[in-house]
């Protein structure tokens, strides 16, 4: 094995564990947002990821993702509302003022 063939074994390596982070916070993103909705009496009907990019969160290199997910409050209305996270650690939930029946 030469220099080459384990450089690229590292890269190889590397994308597939960012991959797999990258799954596990949108498993942490729709498992907070299923709990969220619950808790708010709300219908949660899709989420998706908005953007990711490289940053720091308390001095700690990890991934900033932002998803939007899209609720009901009554079963008739859709609304959309975004979820703001840090790596694992959800910082922030907002959502528009919602028709609820």
């Amino acid at each position: 094995m030469n220099l080459f063939d384990l450089t690229l074994f590292l890269v190889i390596l590397l994308v597939v564990f960012q991959f797999w982070r990258m799954r596990a916070i949108t498993e942490k993103a729709n498992l907070h947002l299923a709990q969220y909705c619950d808790q708010h009496g709300l219908q949660l009907i899709s989420v998706a990821r908005n953007k990711t990019r490289l940053g720091s969160y308390r001095g700690k290199l990890d991934w900033q993702s932002s998803f939007i997910f899209e609720f009901s409050g009554n079963g008739e209305n859709s609304y959309q509302g975004t979820l703001s996270m840090a790596g694992q650690h959800v910082l922030e939930v907002e959502t528009p003022a919602y028709r609820a029946d």
